[in-house]
């Protein structure tokens, strides 16, 4: 998994934690050329929307990440015009040890890293009707 994925997945989590009801959300996370200098670092930026219609956006960069469980870095959400929090790890980084952001194809001599996008779509189903219970008709 990728760190826009986890990122994504941890960002929507948490704005949603925080009673913001998320219509979509989208990141892309760029790895960064570290010359020197110990580890990697992803820049991420993702976009989205609020069901009442309100721009969110996360922005920041990640040193750590667990495949879709937790990111580690510098991470601020705005929803609006409104800064709705800013956090140095978003998921459960209690439960898994983070390993280091490696970009794709890091692995392989001559490698290079990509840019990846995700996008998360949350839907609210109506159940429409009256609520149930069935009968209901005059006798």
């Amino acid at each position: 998994m990728s760190v826009a994925y986890t990122t994504d997945e941890a960002a929507t989590a948490e704005i949603q934690r925080r009673d913001v009801d998320v219509r979509w959300l989208t990141c892309t996370a760029q790895y960064e050329d570290q010359e020197g200098k110990a580890g990697t670092v992803a820049s991420v930026d993702c976009r989205g929307e609020t069901a009442d219609g309100r721009d969110i956006t996360v922005k920041g960069k990640v040193a750590r990440a667990v495949d879709g469980a937790c990111v580690r870095g510098d991470l601020a959400a705005d929803v609006g015009a409104k800064q709705l929090f800013r956090v140095s790890g978003l998921g459960d980084c209690e439960s898994a040890t983070p390993s280091p952001v490696a970009p794709s194809g890091s692995d392989r001599p001559g490698g290079r890293p990509t840019v990846t996008v995700t996008v998360t779509v949350t839907k609210t189903v109506d159940g429409g009707g009256d609520g149930g219970g069935g009968g209901g008709g005059k006798k």
